[in-house]
């Protein structure tokens, strides 16, 4: 019964119903997404509400520089999951061993990089920030304390990479259901009741990471072989590593390009005024629901096109890729039309002026409402990373998504008659669109040259049999 039990866990990808089985692996995705989201703006409405503006204004001001620094070594996890998924598919026992010991030490060595660059580094990166004076010794506080506790973020996000490789994306959510429950506790405590400001919320939450990455590697160490994770077997193989970097760097690369990029361009939503700036910023925050809801089909495209990838079961990649976007469509157009049905009744629950909600709602009419292309764009991504082709989905959407938008902000933007905040929206959806086009071109070039490749290879075979 036990192991019936761990086995349920486990998403044979390369046969069965499709939809279905990328329903049961997407839904958890959805859910731990969803999570996090709504744990993060706990920390933000505790500290905004019990320890003051400043302090709110010093953990508001650091997400922006976590991101840019954690983004890589996330990258590095997409490629932590390519790699078990095609091991797992093509059923090489010793290599899915490799890839598991393989991800979780590269997890604890990214986090001790971290742990180094944030904490000695953490003042003078806010200070070329350009940080408000009276915010960048709470800021700090704040970063070097969260920077303390970043390794345990790490291992959990590679830990959690290679269960979704085999199709666990349950008990990656129910880790972080618990740790977030602490957090949100544990945050209450340590501001309210022990008056710890900034350093209480950095704490909660390197605590409740801890138990997140604590509960990952108990249920890997409880894994039957070959996904059974030795502490004393952990390494790095030289040749898993190697593969890992070749899918993850380029997304990596991506994700902090993508933060560079969104610099630019908000310095000029910023030039339109603060309540310009506040809608933008409500707006931006109620879209972040419906691209985390999107983004658990981009992480499906990549493991169930691994794990066929590695099985050699070509022809249902491109199924995958199909029922990834209709699912994508659905899920975006559905969202997308709630969110602009009450946008003005979620707007509400970030602010109480009237302009502020109308910018918001100006935002939201021009981006949120062609959503569904961003999902689809990200699809096609996870579908080339998926077989193994990494550094072209990352300079597509770095040349359509980036330096479109870029080029549009410096050209059509500075027109006087299209110099307002509507044209700046208006390069979201024409980007994606774009994007999405180029990277269906490019997939279905891909396609071809690994079909080609897998039919010389079982040539080869034959041949070799033959002899």
């Amino acid at each position: 019964m036990k192991e019936e039990k761990k086995k349920n866990y486990e998403i044979d990808m390369t046969s069965g119903p499709l939809l279905k089985k990328m329903l049961i692996f997407a839904i958890p995705l959805m859910g731990s997404s969803i999570l996090q989201l709504l744990f993060n703006a706990a920390d933000i409405v505790v500290v905004g509400r019990f320890a003051g503006d400043n302090s709110l204004a010093a953990v508001g001001s650091t997400s922006a520089l976590i991101n840019l620094l954690v983004n890589l070594f996330v990258g590095l996890s997409v490629g932590a999951n390519v790699i078990t998924a095609k091991c797992f598919g093509a059923k090489r026992n010793t290599d899915i061993s490799a890839s598991v010991h393989t991800s979780i030490t590269l997890g604890i060595y990214s986090g001790l990089f971290l742990t180094v660059a944030g904490v000695l580094g953490a003042k003078t990166i806010l200070f070329w920030m350009k940080t408000p004076e009276e915010v960048i010794g709470l800021a700090s506080i704040y970063l070097r304390i969260y920077f303390l506790g970043i390794t345990a973020t790490m291992v959990y996000n590679f830990g959690s990479a290679v269960l979704r490789a085999v199709g666990d994306t349950k008990r990656p959510l129910y880790y972080l259901f618990l740790s977030g429950i602490i957090n949100v506790i544990l945050n209450l405590f340590f501001v309210i009741v022990l008056k710890m400001d900034v350093a209480g919320v950095a704490l909660a939450t390197i605590i409740s990471q801890c138990i997140a990455a604590l509960c990952v590697i108990r249920c890997l160490a409880n894994e039957k072989e070959p996904m059974r994770l030795d502490l004393r077997k952990l390494e790095i193989n030289p040749s898993h590593f190697g593969h890992i970097l070749k899918i993850g760097l380029p997304a990596g690369f991506q994700g902090i390009l993508f933060s560079f990029s969104n610099v630019i361009i908000q310095s000029s939503v910023n030039s339109f005024g603060a309540v310009i700036v506040a809608g933008n910023s409500a707006g931006m925050n109620i879209e972040g629901f419906v691209y985390v809801a999107m983004n658990a089909f981009y992480q499906t495209a990549i493991s169930f096109c691994s794990q066929n990838y590695g099985s050699g079961n070509l022809k249902r990649i491109r199924k995958i890729t199909v029922t990834a976007q209709a699912c994508v469509i659905a899920v975006g157009l559905g969202l997308s039309n709630l969110v602009l049905l009450f946008s003005r009744q979620l707007l509400s629950f970030y602010t109480s002026s009237q302009a502020v909600i109308n910018a918001g709602i100006t935002r939201l009419s021009y981006v949120v409402r062609w959503y569904a292309l961003c999902g689809m764009m990200e699809v096609m991504v996870g579908a080339l990373r998926g077989i193994g082709y990494s550094i072209l989905p990352m300079i597509v959407s770095l040349i359509g998504a980036c330096g479109l938008r870029l080029l549009w902000v410096v050209t059509v933007f500075q027109i006087p008659r299209f110099n307002k905040i509507e044209t700046i929206y208006l390069s979201y959806p024409l980007s994606w669109a774009i994007t999405f086009c180029a990277h269906v071109i490019c997939f279905i070039i891909v396609e071809k040259s690994v079909r080609k490749k897998f039919a010389m290879k079982n040539e080869q075979n034959l041949l070799t049999e033959k002899r």
